[in-house]
């Protein structure tokens, strides 16, 4: 802005705070205006404290009666406890690493004003971190008696500091913001334009209802949550289109292939796979390149689809690839494959990591010559040196295990694109979906094959685990065999892998004369391929894993999943493991340990897979549980972070953002109209802040 080019001027801030500010990109007033409220606190009344109930955010006013020693122990913690009473009860304040100057803000007979969210501990009221207010502020427009933004947190600038500095800027710099969103596009998406309500998304007035606010409905809102979304729709609408506009070998069916695999087929297909099959093969005839996302759930049948497609492919003498994460999963596809080629001219060979020298270049030799019809592999397939002579389709399974670069990576194997087909076990929601992987067409096997038994799931708590191992001992006497899973923490892998080997000798101790196996990600390849090939033999009963069994293992025999600290897995990576099981005609079970007494919100979360087995809804809970950002492959897609909007909460806007980016595309890809000369700046800034987008 001409008239203030730097925060550091507006009133509040100063070289330090704008220095802190920089550091998360707000630079000048414009950055600020732009920094939005991550939510909204409804501080127009100050409720007394018997009214207080649990996950209420609330301000409170009251006497400090007491200042309980400054530091305490609890649960190892060492933390600050500040006691006010106003008269119709009391509230515990707490603090935890705290700065010891935060204790003289507090003496007894002091009248302060707190701002938090209600929880109880032993029936009583407490507070945790909560925003304090001297009673100066009590009548302070800007953080009570009002709506009040709760913005994002800032290093080293307190939220009240935040709310002051941003009241400033609000005061003075709203009303110069032009709007870059043409008047067509505002129709259509049904917002208003941002200067309209730029003010009213930071300070609401004090008469508005704060139902829509909170519940991020108020058209202001939806401006703000459409162009997250629209930016990302555009951004995959792009990188679709250049896909669409790339030559590409077609790969036509015939009848006489047709009904040679319905020949080989082992089973008939289900309805799911037979539309997913006709999907595939209607998109690998097109001239451009196929580039779809195939869904389904654990068992569902996905690999019997990529061979159909693979065959098709050698059918017109294009050769195939299929990339697999593991090499134990890699192996399984190989034999899968070659059992169900047997008998016809397709040489299918497996190029991993392990192999090396002269048989890695003999096969390498085979794969540049076109000899080898169908390869199948790990990322050995892209790395530099394989070269193919008319790879005309890939295959990525557990997309989630692979980026957007390891995608091109194998595009970029064959001299015209080949067709793409990346499959996934991990169920994704549709929101999601969308918004990771809109540049791909989407087909989803839904049915799973005839015979397929629900896996029986409970969470087990501490006195319970004794029947949990009494099942084993009654699965692994009548035949069956059982996976123990211990989580992977990142903090502390070495204590983890010590307490799966521990775990492996107890379990020894327990089962005398039963096979016991230890399978962790430290072990070399070959060491692992062994323990799994004893496992599907039966010489190993009961494997103790940490979490490289999440992906691909295929034992039918295996009837039994036991999971310590459940607590600590996402919903979809237990329903992964839980996949393990439950592949044979015996009825399998799922036991989910839980560490020590953990809250009722754990056992709660964990108490959804005990009600289905249904991969799609598990996800969604998933989501709604721990957000987008941590879910599978979501740090890999190259997709930029959500400032103002969430996929779960704005599914509608997320659906008509994509349609409104795919008719921009359409009239005005270049955006080179001038009604639209003010979006193209913004998405140009907007690129250059996610410089991985492409």
């Amino acid at each position: 802005m001409k008239d203030a080019p730097s925060i550091q001027f507006v009133k509040g801030v100063g070289p330090k705070i704008a220095e802190k500010l920089a550091a998360r990109g707000i630079r000048t007033p414009q950055d600020a205006l732009f920094f939005f409220p991550k939510g909204y606190e409804d501080r127009r009344h100050l409720l007394p404290l018997r009214a207080l109930k649990p996950g209420m955010t609330v301000p409170v006013k009251g006497t400090v009666i007491g200042v309980h020693g400054g530091m305490r122990r609890f649960g190892g913690t060492r933390f600050l406890e500040v006691t006010i009473s106003d008269g119709t009860g009391h509230l515990s304040a707490k603090w935890f690493h705290f700065h010891p100057s935060l204790k003289e803000r507090f003496q007894e007979g002091e009248t302060v004003i707190l701002c938090g969210t209600v929880r109880f501990f032993q029936f009583q009221p407490e507070m945790h971190h909560p925003e304090i207010l001297g009673k100066a502020e009590e009548h302070d427009p800007v953080h009570l008696g009002r709506i009040v933004p709760v913005y994002p947190e800032i290093e080293g600038v307190p939220p009240r500091v935040l709310r002051r500095i941003q009241w400033e800027v609000v005061s003075h710099h709203a009303s110069t913001v032009k709007e870059f969103f043409p008047r067509w596009m505002l129709d259509e998406a049904g917002i208003p334009p941002i200067h309209d309500s730029l003010a009213g998304l930071h300070f609401p007035p004090s008469g508005v209802d704060a139902s829509p606010l909170l519940s991020f409905s108020s058209p202001a809102q939806q401006r703000l949550i459409f162009g997250d979304l629209f930016f990302i729709q555009w951004t995959l609408a792009r990188r679709r289109a250049g896909v669409m506009k790339e030559a590409s070998v077609p790969l036509h069916w015939d009848k006489e292939i047709v009904d040679e695999i319905k020949r080989r087929l082992p089973f008939a297909l289900t309805g799911a796979q037979r539309r997913v099959v006709n999907e595939i093969l209607k998109d690998m005839s097109n001239p451009h390149p196929m580039h779809r996302l195939l869904q389904g759930d654990v068992g569902s049948g996905k690999t019997i689809v990529a061979w159909i497609a693979a065959l098709v492919a050698w059918r017109k003498e294009a050769q195939a690839a299929i990339m697999a994460p593991t090499e134990i999963l890699a192996e399984q596809h190989y034999q899968r494959f070659v059992s169900l080629c047997k008998g016809l001219p397709v040489r299918v060979v497996l190029l991993t990591s392990v192999l090396a020298g002269k048989k890695r270049e003999a096969l390498r030799k085979e794969i540049r010559e076109g000899i080898a019809h169908i390869v199948i592999g790990t990322h050995a397939i892209i790395q530099e040196g394989v070269e193919f002579e008319r790879l005309g389709l890939g295959v990525v399974d557990e997309q989630h295990r692979f980026g957007v670069l390891q995608r091109a990576a194998l595009r970029g194997k064959s001299k015209t694109a080949p067709h793409l087909l990346v499959m996934t076990a991990t169920p994704i929601p549709r929101t999601l979906a969308m918004t990771l992987y809109g540049d791909l067409d989407v087909s989803v096997i839904d049915e799973m094959p005839p015979g397929r038994k629900a896996i029986t799931t409970k969470v087990i708590r501490e006195g319970e685990r004794k029947s949990a191992w009494a099942k084993v001992r009654k699965e692994i006497a009548e035949g069956g065999r059982a996976y123990v899973v211990l989580p992977l923490v990142e903090e502390s892998e070495k204590l983890t892998l010590r307490d799966a080997t521990k775990t492996a000798e107890r379990v020894r101790d327990a089962f005398p004369g039963v096979g016991v196996g230890l399978l962790h990600g430290r072990m070399k390849s070959e060491e692992k391929d062994d323990v799994m090939r004893r496992f599907q033999k039966g010489d190993i009963r009961i494997l103790v894993a940490t979490t490289v069994v999440e992906v691909g293992i295929d034992v039918p025999e295996a009837t039994v999943m036991l999971i310590e600290h459940a607590e600590r897995f996402g919903l979809s990576q237990l329903h992964q493991l839980r996949g393990r099981v439950g592949r044979g005609t015996r009825p399998s079970f799922c036991f989910l340990f839980v560490e020590g007494q953990q809250g009722e919100d754990a056992i709660a979360r964990l108490s959804v897979m005990e009600k289905t087995n249904d991969g799609f809804r598990i996800a969604e809970e998933d989501l709604k549980i721990r957000g987008p950002g941590d879910f599978a492959g979501v740090r890999q897609s190259g997709i930029p972070d959500l400032v103002f909007s969430d996929i779960v909460r704005d599914a509608r806007m997320l659906s008509r953002s994509r349609e409104i980016a795919t008719k921009l595309l359409e009239r005005d890809p270049a955006l080179a109209q001038p009604e639209h000369a003010a979006l193209a700046r913004w998405i140009a800034s907007k690129e250059a802040a996610v410089p991985t987008i492409g």
